[in-house]
């Protein structure tokens, strides 16, 4: 008994190339953006100079549709390679839960912790999300990230956000 390991041909093989991640993530994220930009039609947008409320969803619906196409063309590009899988069993839920885990708590923590210590909350639960976490690499992430913050939304914007717990 011989078994075939060819490539799949015809509609087949168009479904194997449509199952991969990246082909699914970037028809995503166009789908998402195309549904914003509809919905976001009738919003103003205005000019550079006097931005109307639908100026920045808009824009950044551009840019999500663009990196779409890109990520679309990347999984068509790598079809034909061999997909490498990950065949351990906790692979798939393992970011899931630990993403939104870190996202909740930051969101949850921001007013009682501040800025600092939620960001921190956020980098370290996020870490775990890979098998592969390191603890000095994450812990710089983990600076760069409220240093970004601290200059971004305090000093650049002025936005009344605690840096620290008030105890």
């Amino acid at each position: 008994m011989t078994v075939d390991h060819a490539k799949p041909k015809g509609r087949l093989r168009w479904w194997v190339v449509l199952q991969g991640k990246n082909v699914l993530s970037g028809l995503l994220f166009i789908g998402v953006a195309l549904c914003g930009l509809w919905i976001s039609q009738d919003y103003p947008v205005g000019t550079m100079s006097r931005m109307g409320t639908g100026y920045m969803p808009r824009l950044l619906l551009w840019i999500l549709l663009g990196l779409g196409g890109l990520i679309l063309a990347s999984g068509l590009w790598q079809a034909d390679q061999p997909a490498v899988t990950d065949a351990s069993p906790g692979a798939a839920w393992r970011p899931v839960v630990f993403v939104t885990l870190s996202l909740v708590v930051f969101g949850l923590s921001l007013e009682r912790l501040g800025l600092v210590l939620s960001i921190l909350l956020l980098t370290g639960i996020g870490a775990a999300a890979g098998r592969g976490m390191r603890l000095l690499e994450t812990a710089i992430a983990a600076l760069v990230l409220v240093a970004l913050c601290w200059l971004i939304f305090i000093v650049g914007l002025s936005l009344t956000i605690p840096v620290w717990p008030g105890f």
